[in-house]
């Protein structure tokens, strides 16, 4: 199938989840994860109509980013672990950050906006998992960073995100996402701009949806599977 089959296959899909969920499917943002997939994909989903797309590494967004200067409303999200030297580079070419998950890199970000007078939307990444492999913030450590955040006048915090342990069953995935619902909840009441839940990928955002996901991020089920090279395994 083509990546505009395949947009419109998930489209539908997200619109049977919303309904079963008694939720409204423009409430549900579809983003589409490029990485590793070449700019061509890209320029094909954004054909197609798709404007959302989340990359996980810095340095291979700057090289595809050249070409892609001509989509003037694509929007483009860092969906990645973010390393302290590339937080210059990281603010300059995203819209929003959605792996933040602690003050250092925060204050990183927030000079790195200053500079470009900008203001950054941010997500915090939330570890819920005991993988070695996840990357984010204990979950206890959030109320901190959040008061924190306060300080720093050019982020702007929207939600949390998490990646939950590969399971082919979607079903695992539930009890990650509703703790990560409830950490939303419980904070939003102190930080009212804590709206966004970025749940949910290829094989389980139907469940996230279900949990009160505000973004799934999807690749392999919209542009295929990825061949990684050796450098980027």
């Amino acid at each position: 199938m083509s990546i505009a089959q395949n947009l419109e296959r998930l489209h539908d899909q997200i619109a049977d989840a919303a309904r079963r969920a008694n939720r409204s499917e423009t409430d549900i943002a579809l983003m589409a994860v490029s990485k590793v997939h070449p700019v061509e994909v890209i320029l094909e989903a954004y054909a197609a109509g798709q404007r959302l797309f989340g990359e996980n590494r810095v340095q291979e967004f700057a090289e595809k980013s050249a070409s892609l200067s001509s989509l003037a409303d694509a929007e483009y999200h860092l969906i990645g672990p973010l390393q302290s030297n590339k937080t210059n580079r990281a603010a300059e070419l995203f819209h929003s950050i959605d792996t933040v998950d602690s003050l250092k890199i925060a204050q990183r970000l927030n000079t790195a906006a200053q500079a470009l007078n900008k203001q950054l939307p941010i997500l915090i990444e939330v570890k819920l998992s005991h993988e070695e492999s996840k990357h984010g913030l204990a979950p206890e450590d959030l109320p901190t960073l959040l008061n924190a955040l306060a300080e720093l006048p050019h982020l702007e915090p929207h939600g949390l995100m998490t990646v939950p342990p590969w399971s082919e069953d979607p079903e695992s995935a539930r009890s990650y996402f509703r703790q990560l619902r409830g950490l939303r909840d419980q904070q939003q009441r102190l930080h009212p701009t804590l709206t966004q839940l970025s749940i949910g990928m290829s094989n389980d955002f139907a469940v996230a949806i279900e949990e009160g996901s505000t973004c799934v991020r999807v690749g392999t089920a919209l542009f295929g599977k990825r061949t990684y090279p050796p450098a980027a395994q």
